[in-house]
């Protein structure tokens, strides 16, 4: 037997044309792609420049267009709770529209908000269905513009108590602490 180059061997003595064609790849286009690695490169970067703009590892909460929230020395960090903004006459529920404050503004006293309360409730609800073993925070945060009334802002404060919110936060601008 005599030495021969090597080669694909395999399949080449059947007999049937259409095998053999299969076998040596006759007509068809290469099974390997090329990918250039500079659009894969540039594709990547754009992908990773897009996500460190839009992250924010601070918890920054975005401000309803509008509020002008007052300023405060001694702050405490963020909380994961829903946020109720008063904007105007226009009351906000993480961003939502909620209602308005014009029956309270009306009568100048203080009442409960039918359409906050029903939101915030049903927040609660939706809190306990999904941590049934925990127990309830109720914590709310409350965006308030520094120019709304007193007794705006002590009608939303009471309709968050009345819907399982006993406990608000305030959101301010933080001052730097005056050495003393």
């Amino acid at each position: 037997m005599s030495i021969q180059q090597p080669n694909r061997r395999l399949m080449r003595n059947v007999g049937l044309e259409f095998v053999r064609a299969k076998v040596s790849g006759a007509g068809h286009r290469s099974t390997n792609a090329s990918l250039s690695l500079t659009s894969m490169i540039d594709f990547l970067v754009v992908t990773v420049v897009f996500l460190l703009m839009t992250f924010s590892a601070s918890g920054e909460t975005p401000i309803a267009k509008g509020l002008n929230l007052p300023k405060a020395e001694n702050t405490l960090d963020m909380i994961d709770a829903p946020i109720v903004a008063v904007v105007g006459s226009e009351i906000l529920v993480d961003g939502a529209p909620t209602g308005n404050t014009r029956a309270v503004e009306e009568s100048d006293r203080m009442q409960r908000i039918d359409e906050l309360f029903n939101v915030l409730k049903a927040k609660r609800e939706l809190w306990k269905q999904t941590h049934p073993n925990k127990d309830f925070p109720g914590v709310v945060m409350l965006q308030i513009d520094q120019n709304i009334k007193a007794v705006i802002v002590k009608s939303v404060f009471q309709t968050a108590a009345f819907a399982g919110f006993p406990n608000v936060s305030f959101m301010v601008n933080n001052l730097p602490k005056t050495p003393r």
